[in-house]
């Protein structure tokens, strides 16, 4: 349905849609035809990117992601395009243009306006910027003079990029960069001359960075060396310092000895227990006279034997402290032996008691006794070589953490000097190769591109009739204004007894619209409408017969309705009185020229000549003034000459003046049975309108609905 209205505003438009696109193509074309052949020129820079035949033997292998490679690409492209660039070669197009016979463009107004001198100070003053590549200032007076030259040549770096292109061959490794201008040699100029001067920039820019770069790991790399070299130092005077040779190997061998001798202290501890116990299990069978009398004769050779003994001592002390020498070995073992025979003399000059029988006890327990002094002596000579050897694997521990600390800091400074080295030896092979940016395709003149002219003019016809169609639709989707009877039920929710059309003409005979044989087309539907309006207000008033029509502002077409609306009831021969109450304006009255008005019958008497005669139509006029109903009578009045005037006529017909006159519309209301409102099509609901509308629901056993006014025939729901 939406779509169906707006089709219908299209078709109201036609001749819109048809003219702006012809206008439009009209003034395209003579803005167009003038103009200049274009010529295109490219050249084509290969950056090695993702090439793999042009990376060196030190490039990292392509394993770039997509966005990497992509941002790379952006940054050439954006570098190419960027005002230092494009100032350089502004400036050599118009040194060319300043120092040759063949410019690449028609000097400008400006340019042929500037003296000889003026000419050599430009020409001076580009120069100096294009060898140090410096940007016109456009504070200084003097250069921003020069840059409006650049401007008037549209050399300026706005200018050239309008129709300058670049871009990314696709996914290729290429860089495309082209020009369009109206002479096939500029094109081609400014295509190579950038692309020459950004090549020759970007390997400055590339081989600078790289100088630096190997002088600053230069310098790192020696910083790095010289700290290793310290490290070292240190590490060697804290080793001649501390007596220091391999303190691994010298702590494994304390530690092997001081296993040995923890395993000869157990042995000599074990024999001194055992020895200990089979003397005292000895000792537990003698009788000790028998022990005094043993004993005493065997003194001298007991003192021999404790003298050996003593000696075997120290030779064994000396065994010991020697880390075992086998020369001190052999004494122990002839000291053993010496021990062996004086134990033996002994027993042989035994004298036995003659109640003893303990002969063997007493010299295996002397035996005993030697060999466990001998356990006793070696364990404490034991002893104090492994205090002393525990002292010495002490002494050995702070070295040891020392040189770990030393050595762990030689490490540490040995790898970043090695990393250092890497990348210096990287860097310094990097700066020995030329870069990978290079030109591949230069551009050559090219010829004239198809012109473009015609298919500009078509685009201005297809843009402004989509513009026309996209103005009526935003025309059409904020217009409220309700154009026929079944929008004003919707937005309003009460009923529409029926509609009216609007007439081509401004003036309308009454009498031919309701005569049958005169009335045709727009006008005999007009007839049938009032017809069809009758009919449905006939059906709601019912038994009533008075009926009020207001609307909501003036100039609706009350009057028009309510005076068609009496001929229409008089068609059906009802007699009908119309009544025009409305003070404000009294159309009515001036349009029929009645002789009766409502200041003089409210106060006077009811002529009932009045209704006398064939006509079936009567008029009640007032005299304006903008008076009130009740300031020309009394309700009392009022009421009674309404009840007078119903036994007189079938119909009675008031026109009322519009809601916004406030109390001289609303004072009809209490003497009517019926209200219609009429409403202008066209019109929208604002503010003002819901709060009348709000006051005719409130009237709701008397307002019966609306008639729309005015109708236009696009909006016409009925066709004639």
């Amino acid at each position: 349905m939406e779509f169906g209205k707006f089709f219908r505003v299209i078709k109201k438009h036609k001749f819109t849609l048809v003219l702006v696109p012809i206008f439009a193509v009209i003034i395209t074309y003579f803005l167009v035809h003038n103009q200049p052949d274009v010529y295109s020129s490219q050249a084509k820079l290969a950056t090695g990117i993702v090439d793999q035949t042009q990376q060196h033997i030190l490039s990292d292998a392509l394993d770039l992601q997509d966005s990497k490679i992509n941002q790379q690409f952006s940054n050439l492209i954006e570098m190419l395009k960027s005002k230092r660039m494009l100032d350089q070669l502004s400036y050599k197009l118009i040194i060319h243009d300043l120092t040759s016979d063949r410019p690449y463009r028609k000097p400008s107004t400006l340019l042929s306006q500037l003296n000889a001198s003026a000419k050599q100070h430009a020409l001076a003053t580009y120069t100096d910027l294009y060898k140090k590549r410096h940007a016109l200032s456009l504070f200084n007076r003097d250069q921003n003079g020069l840059h409006k030259l650049l401007e008037s040549m549209k050399y300026d770096d706005q200018s050239i990029l309008k129709t300058l292109l670049v871009y990314r061959v696709q996914n290729s490794d290429y860089i495309n960069v082209q020009f369009d201008s109206e002479g096939a040699e500029l094109s081609a100029v400014v295509v190579n001359t950038l692309c020459t001067e950004f090549v020759s920039y970007y390997t400055l820019l590339v081989k600078e960075n790289q100088r630096k770069a190997v002088n600053f790991l230069g310098q790192l790399l020696q910083t790095k060396q010289d700290t290793l070299n310290a490290k070292m130092l240190a590490l060697k005077q804290y080793k001649i310092k501390n007596h220091v040779l391999n303190l691994n190997e010298k702590a494994k061998s304390l530690y092997g000895q001081m296993s040995d001798f923890e395993t000869r202290r157990e042995e000599a501890e074990r024999n001194a227990h055992a020895t200990q116990s089979a003397i005292n299990d000895i000792d537990k069978k003698f009788d000790p006279a028998a022990r005094q009398y043993a004993e005493s004769d065997k003194i001298a050779d007991a003192q021999k034997v404790l003298s050996t003994r003593t000696q075997l001592q120290a030779v064994t002390d000396a065994y010991v402290q020697s880390n075992f020498d086998p020369r001190y070995k052999q004494k122990m073992d002839s000291l053993n032996g010496a021990i062996s025979a004086q134990i033996g003399s002994l027993s042989d000059r035994y004298v036995l008691n003659p109640l003893s029988t303990k002969k063997d006890l007493v010299d295996q327990k002397l035996s005993l006794q030697v060999q466990n002094e001998l356990a006793k002596n070696s364990n404490g000579s034991i002893n104090k070589e492994l205090n002393r050897l525990n002292t010495k694997f002490d002494a050995l521990v702070p070295h040891e953490a020392a040189t770990q600390a030393l050595e762990s800091a030689i490490t540490i400074a040995s790898q970043e000097y090695l990393e250092i080295l890497q990348k210096y030896n990287q860097a310094n092979m990097e700066s020995n190769f030329s870069t990978q940016l290079r030109i591949i395709e230069i551009a050559e003149p090219g010829s004239a591109q198809p012109s473009k002219k015609m298919l500009l003019v078509i685009i201005s016809g297809a843009v402004s009739f989509v513009f026309c169609i996209a103005v009526l639709f935003i025309l059409f989707f904020f217009d409220n204004s309700i154009n026929n009877a079944s929008e004003l039920a919707d937005r309003t929710k009460i009923p529409v007894l029926g509609y009216l059309n609007l007439l081509r003409n401004k003036e309308i005979d009454l009498k031919t619209v309701w005569d049958n044989n005169k009335a045709a087309g727009e006008t005999r539907h007009l007839r049938y409408l009032i017809q069809s309006l009758r009919y449905e207000i006939e059906t709601e008033m019912g038994d009533n017969q008075v009926l009020l029509i207001n609307s909501i502002e003036k100039e609706a077409g009350k009057s028009f309705v309510a005076i068609n609306l009496a001929y229409a009831y008089a068609s059906v021969n009802k007699k009908v009185l119309v009544i025009d109450g409305n003070f404000s304006d009294p159309g009515i009255t001036r349009f029929t020229k009645t002789q009766y008005y409502l200041e003089d019958l409210l106060p006077g008497v009811l002529d009932k000549s009045f209704v006398t005669g064939d006509s079936m139509i009567r008029v009640i006029g007032n005299k304006g003034g903008g008076y009130s109903l009740l300031e020309i009578g009394g309700e009392q009045i009022v009421t009674e000459k309404i009840a007078a005037l119903k036994t007189m006529f079938d119909v009675i017909i008031i026109e009322a003046s519009a809601l916004n006159t406030l109390n001289r519309s609303k004072e009809w209301v209490q003497f009517s049975d019926k209200i219609i409102t009429v409403f202008e099509a066209g019109n929208s609901i604002t503010d003002e309108y819901k709060q009348h509308i709000q006051y005719l629901k409130q009237q709701s056993n008397k307002f019966i609905g609306w008639v729309i006014n005015l109708v236009r025939p696009e909006n016409d729901e009925q066709h004639y």
